[in-house]
């Protein structure tokens, strides 16, 4: 016996596709939303007005900075002329590169080699935001991709 396919049937089809397809699209709007971590600055007109003179100041500074995760240490190195040292830590934040949920201050002391800090990590992709002074006062800030070490 075969069933005839009426107009309210394909009515019904019609709207559950829809509708399927409409509740994926606002969920994944509410996701991107209520997990982007903001803004990097509050005017970029005016961030934009100072950031040569910022970046080439920091660029004479002659930093390489790294950033790695073992287990739940993490480690950032700061090298200038072949030494690690150890600026004043002014923020830093440990997180998520999509996702502020996950957002740690971490503790930092230096050990010789790198400033050290207990975090709750994992694998998987993190950074480190960093804005770090100088002894001649120059502002370094920079987000960081961490290295997850096995």
């Amino acid at each position: 016996m075969t069933r005839e396919i009426k107009g309210w049937h394909v009515l019904t089809g019609f709207i559950m596709a829809f509708g399927v397809i409409i509740a994926v699209n606002l969920t994944l709007a509410y996701q991107a939303v209520h997990t982007f971590p903001g803004l990097e600055v509050d005017n970029s007109y005016v961030a934009s007005q100072t950031f040569d003179a910022d970046r080439d100041a920091q660029l004479a500074l002659g930093w390489d900075v790294s950033a790695t995760l073992q287990g739940h240490q993490l480690a950032l190195h700061i090298v200038k002329d072949g030494q690690p040292i150890a600026p004043v830590i002014e923020d830093a934040i440990f997180g998520r590169a999509t996702s502020v949920a996950r957002d740690q201050t971490p503790n930092f002391a230096f050990d010789g080699d790198a400033l050290r800090a207990t975090v709750d990590g994992g694998p998987g992709n993190w950074n480190l935001r960093v804005k770090a002074r100088s002894t001649d006062g120059t502002l370094f800030q920079q987000r960081i991709v961490v290295k997850v070490l096995p």
